[in-house]
């Protein structure tokens, strides 16, 4: 595989490359504080998304109220799913510890989480 990238996209939709543990956690205090919205007005979210140049995307994303989405695609351009989203609900200091695993590519770790179909 290529160069591996790290990307959290904010409550207000700027994206962040390679963020740090304090800017991860900054995203999850504004989703969780209930005081973002999505611009269609629904529920805020933020999501962090793991990948390669060339290849394969992780990407787990939280909303208000702590629901939290997992998804595997092919690629950067969400082509090909390679497994049905995944869901849950947690408290925001484990939604943190889900993003680290993902920031140091611990894929395997999120993936062994107690997670539901989401269809």
């Amino acid at each position: 595989m290529a160069n591996a990238w790290v990307m959290l996209t904010r409550p207000d939709g700027r994206d962040v490359a390679a963020p740090s543990e304090a800017q991860m956690a900054a995203a999850l205090a504004d989703v969780y504080s209930g005081k973002t919205a999505a611009p269609d007005g629904g529920p805020g979210s933020a999501v962090l998304r793991f990948g390669y140049d060339d290849g394969l995307m992780y990407e787990v994303e939280v909303s208000t109220g702590g629901g939290v989405r997992f998804a595997e695609w092919s690629d950067r351009d969400c082509e090909i799913a390679l497994a049905g989203p995944r869901m849950m609900t947690l408290a925001q200091a484990d939604a943190l510890q889900l993003w680290r695993l993902l920031a140091q590519r611990q894929v395997a770790k999120i993936r062994s989480q107690p997670w539901q179909d989401a269809n």
